[in-house]
């Protein structure tokens, strides 16, 4: 990134998550625009972390959930196998009487 007017490089600053966690609860309390004001940010930053966090949230809780789903499936996949292995041995020992 260049600065237009001197034409020498500018380094994007580089903001701490806890920071950002700060910011964005300073932004519940007083808004977006007073929080961007008292921080030296733009508006516009506070709004993309506070979408970022929101999505990074609802992503994990659906991780969460797919956990839960897998586990649940595992057991029931062992279930009806364990079903499974018991119905050949019956119908083994059965087919064996007949003969």
């Amino acid at each position: 990134m260049t600065d237009q007017k001197s034409g020498r490089q500018v380094s994007r600053r580089r903001y701490s998550a806890e920071f950002k966690s700060e910011a964005l609860g300073l932004a519940e309390q007083v808004g977006v625009a007073g929080a961007a004001k008292q921080l030296g940010l733009h508006e516009s930053q506070l709004y993309a972390w506070r979408k970022k966090a929101r999505y990074e949230a609802s992503r994990s809780e659906t991780e969460k959930e797919l956990a839960i789903e897998n586990a649940r499936l595992k057991r029931q996949l062992a279930k009806q196998a364990e079903e499974l292995e018991i119905l050949k041995k019956a119908s083994a020992y059965f087919a064996k009487s007949l003969k």
